[in-house]
């Protein structure tokens, strides 16, 4: 990492109209960076003007990050403000509950597209940028959810188990490039993830999540510092710690009990 800058360059931050997305930029814009958001909602627009009250330039781009053209909107807004890119912190993401087989595909393939194929596409887009100006952190939001098979939850754990590989993969390819890479797993954080997932009349959906600006408060301090990943909250810890010595099948059928349709009322 190049120590002799003294001017920040642009932090760019993806899923960030609501949720530990616009938690992390609220990190970056109170140390001073200027932001590029990106969401596929017009409510990144709200989330522009309230970070703007911070005192930092935001340019906030509606892009559909599940697909390539998306991904190249955004990539094409940061190539224009020509400025050093410092923070990438890839957070967009998308949850669908229910049974596999009782699922819309096309609502199954855009988890996939969006928590995967875009987000590898973009860190790929911007992590050649780095690469190149010889710096930058990226931070990827994985999951608890990636270290359990993800009974009615299927598609989007194993999009997390992803995330969380590809990170640390990515990670050690970029030794000695100056480029960070970082993995934030947290658990059930308090954001619109569950509704939109359609998981409110679930165990999960009903239970006592962790508050997003601390999450991101714990992802943004981890790459920061350069951390190759950190799991926010000792509960989420503990839950993590177990899962990695305990069989699979265990694993599923306590998910079942989280996340099947119809447990909250259990």
């Amino acid at each position: 990492m190049n120590t002799n800058r003294t001017e920040k360059g642009l932090a760019i931050v993806t899923g960030a109209s609501s949720g530990i997305g616009c938690e992390l930029a609220k990190c970056a814009a109170s140390e001073g960076y200027d932001l590029v958001i990106a969401a596929d909602e017009p409510e990144i627009h709200q989330a522009a003007a309230m970070l703007r009250d911070i005192g930092v330039s935001v340019e906030a781009v509606e892009a559909d990050l599940a697909t390539v053209e998306g991904v190249e909107r955004l990539v094409d807004r940061v190539q224009a403000a020509n400025r050093p890119i410092d923070l990438l912190m890839a957070n967009a993401g998308r949850g669908l509950g229910e049974g596999f087989l009782d699922q819309d595909f096309a609502e199954a393939r855009r988890v996939v597209d969006t928590n995967i194929t875009g987000t590898i596409y973009l860190a790929q887009r911007i992590g050649n940028l780095m690469r190149s100006q010889g710096y930058g952190r990226i931070l990827f939001t994985g999951s608890i959810a990636g270290f359990m098979p993800g009974t009615y939850q299927a598609v989007y754990n194993a999009t997390k188990a992803f995330i969380n590989s590809f990170s640390f993969a990515l990670r050690e390819e970029l030794q000695g490039s100056g480029v960070s890479v970082s993995c934030l797993m947290p658990g059930a954080t308090e954001t619109r993830f569950f509704e939109r997932a359609r998981l409110m009349d679930t165990a999960i959906g009903q239970a006592k999540k962790d508050d997003a600006a601390d999450v991101a408060k714990i992802g943004y301090d981890a790459m920061m510092d350069g951390e190759g990943d950190v799991v926010s909250g000792w509960k989420n810890k503990l839950q993590a710690a177990v899962a990695n010595i305990t069989p699979a099948s265990i694993l599923a059928e306590k998910h079942r009990k989280m996340a099947e349709p119809g447990s909250a009322a259990d």
